[in-house]
């Protein structure tokens, strides 16, 4: 399974960007997004920023991803 997550944009030098997912750290590659800037969401998979996102769309996401986690946690359906 493949996953993206979002992140937000601190800092561009470069072809490398500064991102902020869910809390962590992570310096990714910036090459897909060139119109991307400081303060922008972007959607990361296996360290490159591969799409700009609006905010609205972040959060639904990082909602997915809880609900997703919250399902995992349960345990199997009862059969």
């Amino acid at each position: 399974m493949c996953l993206a997550i979002p992140g937000r944009i601190e800092w561009m030098k470069g072809r490398s960007a500064g991102v902020v997912m869910g809390g962590n750290r992570t310096e990714v590659m910036a090459d897909l997004i060139p119109q991307a800037k400081v303060g922008d969401w972007v959607l990361v998979h296996a360290g490159v920023a591969i799409t700009v996102l609006n905010a609205e769309e972040a959060r639904m996401t990082y909602n997915l991803l809880d609900e997703m986690s919250q399902l995992e946690n349960k345990g199997p359906a009862p059969q």
